[in-house]
């Protein structure tokens, strides 16, 4: 993996897939993470023998991580270059509506969904054009977009929910089914875990992240990265807020909106993205999005209500927060 040392120049770091270097090494972090949710699911199955041994049960908790963590890949590709989308709840509502009215205007189904994707992907264009080439900080450029796209979905819809159109196979795959949505998010979750780890863009975002000023003068194109990044989570977002449009067959004005975003960003920090950038893991965000599921669905199965989960959501982020910044900095130390 390239990375960029003080000096701007570009260094050769060592990539986990090396020799010498262990799985324990490679995986470390979502190996913790996963052994947190293996016995969060281990505890619930004990108090609730239906936890996991129910159909009902496994559908409902997939289709609680699903929606959670494709939202939570486009924010750590953001969380990686520094910044974050608040707006992607309420993208998560708009595209769907923007591919209504296309298949309303007459378009194929599937030219409608693609044309909701674009619409999301515009709205991602404009966060990163403000952010990168107005220099605003992508909290104040997302948190403004956040209120003007809920504005304009709601006025547009009339706040009035819209059915979803297509045939039964077509939502079917985009989601009606109890594990389309989770099996596009292990496709998802392949596809940008390659991304990230095994292309120019993915390292070259980590290297821009770690050191932004040294990766430009190395030659990297800090900006553009941050952009297209940005368009990458407005269309995660947008294509999530389509699945579940197909999974429930009734489009919502009101749905997504900030507590799917926040749950993605817990999901991201949980799974090992740290809020300050420079480094991160689709396959940590994948986890952390499986632990909220677990938790939620635990919760509810045996009895305790949705307080308790906050309490446990908010002790979860800071201590995975904590963790995360002390081992950057024993790692930092390590490597003096």
């Amino acid at each position: 993996m390239n990375t960029v040392d003080e000096t701007g120049k570009m260094q050769t770091a060592r990539v986990p897939r090396r020799a010498g270097v262990s799985f324990a090494s490679q995986w470390g972090a979502e190996l913790r993470i996963l052994l947190v949710a293996v016995l969060l699911a281990a505890y619930f199955q004990f108090a609730n023998r239906d936890f996991l041994l129910s159909n009902a049960s496994l559908v409902n908790l997939s289709q609680y991580i699903a929606p959670v963590a494709i939202i939570a890949f486009g924010e750590i590709m953001l969380m990686i270059g520094g910044d974050i989308d608040l707006s992607a709840g309420m993208v998560f509502a708009f595209a769907p509506f923007m591919m209504v009215f296309a298949n309303d205007a007459g378009a194929p189904m599937w030219l409608a969904l693609i044309a909701g994707l674009i619409a999301a992907a515009l709205i991602g264009f404009v966060n990163g054009a403000v952010t990168v080439w107005l220099r605003l900080p992508s909290f104040v450029t997302t948190l403004g977009t956040l209120f003007l796209i809920n504005g304009i979905t709601l006025t547009v819809s009339r706040g009035t929910p819209a059915p979803t159109p297509g045939s039964p196979l077509f939502a079917a795959v985009m989601g009606a089914w109890g594990y389309s949505e989770i099996l596009w998010t292990f496709a998802i979750a392949f596809a940008m875990h390659v991304l990230l780890r095994h292309t120019r863009w993915g390292l070259h975002t980590q290297a821009a992240g770690a050191n932004p000023i040294g990766a430009s003068e190395a030659g990297i194109h800090v900006n553009r990265l941050r952009l297209g990044n940005f368009i990458l989570a407005a269309v995660l977002a947008g294509f999530t807020g389509i699945l579940e449009a197909f999974r429930i067959t009734s489009i919502d004005p009101q749905a997504g909106g900030n507590q799917i975003m926040f749950l993605a960003v817990a999901a991201a920090v949980i799974g090992g993205t740290p809020l300050t950038g420079g480094s991160g893991t689709i396959v940590g965000g994948l986890i952390g999005a499986a632990v909220l599921g677990i938790l939620s669905d635990g919760f509810t199965l045996i009895g305790i209500n949705a307080f308790t989960f906050n309490i446990i959501l908010g002790a979860a982020i800071l201590a995975a927060m904590i963790f995360n910044v002390h081992v950057g900095r024993i790692r930092r130390k390590g490597g003096r």
